[in-house]
């Protein structure tokens, strides 16, 4: 079979570190991204990746600006976007003409992105994926990633059929990165994933702390909790069904009001070092809007369709935006506006 072409669309922490695991075992990959410094140091000098044993490697990748895709014209088989879940459609978009009749897209992203893709490459092109890494990159061309090819995990599955061999394919890739499962019910794993966003992602950056730091604040642990509940539910009443991520065994059974603390715990356990600090938080520190709307603005507008309220979840979202607006700042104080605050 002829080697497949693919191309990495959005190569920050995560994007990065996942495509030069897929370099280094020889596959043809290009890095497509927004951040100008960052594809003039990969140009320059590699990519750097700092893993969490504190070894280094440095890669050698093909790494292109945005303004470089119209320059192509050999079509990719496989596209991964590593862009934010809110720049995903016009990112389909640009991409779209590169893909190939039989290619595949998949979003290595937060939210519910699937949609957005399917809507814009086809159904039959777009591959779902769940995805759990930690990473973080202030320095252009260089990873800090906080959690090693051992310790990182993929699930992949078709939009609307069973597991074809394009997903099987695009399995096999990650798996240069990490463990990767094939589900045939991507679509609540997906959601099982935004569960635990909505409990550790603005929760944790709200008081610009750490994901373990934050969970020193007395009562935060409860908060968190009645975030990811309430997406739980967003889930359920979306058509979708309590099935187990990062690796977990016989998490399906658990009830559903004590699912989000059992899936908080996964990732406390699993993949949290004292110093992670989520994606919401990095993006902040950045001056960079976040996904808060992507994750708890979803959740408030499925339950509002579904008649019921999100308060936890609403909570969290009128705080990002006031963070964002520069109304108010990041901060340990910040606690006082959430803990107690939401009635049970």
């Amino acid at each position: 079979m002829t080697q497949p072409r693919i191309a990495v669309v959005g190569t920050g922490a995560n994007g990065a570190a996942i495509g030069a695991d897929m370099v280094r075992a020889g596959l043809d990959v290009t890095f497509v991204e927004q951040w100008p410094a960052h594809v003039e140091a990969m140009r320059a000098d590699g990519l750097l990746v700092r893993s969490p044993d504190g070894s280094e490697e440095r890669t050698e990748v093909n790494a292109l600006h945005l303004c470089e895709v119209a320059t192509l014209r050999e079509p990719f088989d496989v596209v991964f976007l590593g862009v934010k879940a809110y720049d995903t459609r016009w990112v389909c978009e640009l991409i779209k003409p590169l893909v190939a009749a039989d290619g595949v897209v998949c979003g290595l992203q937060n939210g519910m992105t699937i949609d957005d893709v399917a809507s814009i490459v086809g159904p039959e092109r777009t591959v779902g994926a769940v995805i759990e890494i930690a990473g973080n990159m202030f320095e252009p061309g260089i990873v800090n990633r906080q959690t090693g090819r051992a310790g990182t995990w993929f699930a992949v599955g078709a939009f609307e059929a069973p597991a074809n061999e394009r997903v099987e394919q695009v399995a096999t890739l990650l798996r240069h990165a990490g463990r990767c499962e094939v589900r045939d019910d991507i679509r609540s794993a997906k959601w099982m994933k935004l569960v635990a966003n909505a409990a550790e992602m603005v929760p944790s950056a709200v008081l610009n702390a750490t994901l373990v730091g934050s969970l020193k604040a007395p009562g935060m642990r409860a908060v968190m909790d009645a975030a990811g509940t309430e997406a739980l539910e967003a889930a359920l009443a979306a058509g979708c069904r309590i099935v187990p991520i990062f690796g977990q065994d016989g998490i399906e059974d658990t009830p559903p009001e004590q699912y989000a603390a059992a899936l908080l715990d996964a990732v406390l356990s699993g993949w949290s070092l004292e110093d992670t600090r989520v994606t919401v938080l990095q993006d902040w520190m950045k001056g960079r809007r976040a996904e808060g709307e992507e994750i708890h603005g979803l959740v408030v507008d499925v339950l509002t369709r579904a008649g019921r309220d999100a308060p936890y979840n609403a909570l969290m979202l009128d705080l990002a935006r006031k963070i964002e607006s520069g109304e108010l700042e990041a901060g340990e104080d910040n606690a006082a506006l959430m803990v107690g605050v939401v009635p049970d």
